[in-house]
């Protein structure tokens, strides 16, 4: 019986870790929104239409991409971290958490 409940306690304690670690990847909107200020002088947050760069609003809705590709979580963090057609690599300006925080603002436009 005590076996069990260490067990049982084990298991719940595991999937609470596994939990917080989840939501930490998934990245904060509001963050995101401050870390996007530095975009927003090349994209447009409020619309599609182009500035410099694409407008980002409804990004994760669209079929595609500028670049073709669809808007998955991975393949908009590869174009931040190359860039391209005129966009700065973020790869070594942005840490993890800012680029998960991003992405998370992103889903909200």
């Amino acid at each position: 019986m005590r076996r069990s409940k260490l067990i049982v306690l084990g298991l719940g304690f595991s999937l609470t870790c596994s939990l917080a670690v989840v939501a930490d990847k998934m990245g904060d909107a509001e963050k995101g929104k401050e870390v996007f200020q530095q975009c927003g002088v090349c994209h447009n947050a409020d619309s599609s239409e182009k500035k410099m760069g694409p407008g980002l609003k409804g990004l994760f809705q669209n079929e595609k991409m500028s670049n073709g590709k669809k808007p998955t979580e991975a393949n908009v963090r590869a174009k931040i971290d190359e860039g391209g057609n005129g966009m700065p690599s973020y790869k070594e300006m942005l840490s993890d958490e800012e680029k998960a925080d991003l992405i998370a603002y992103l889903k909200t436009l």
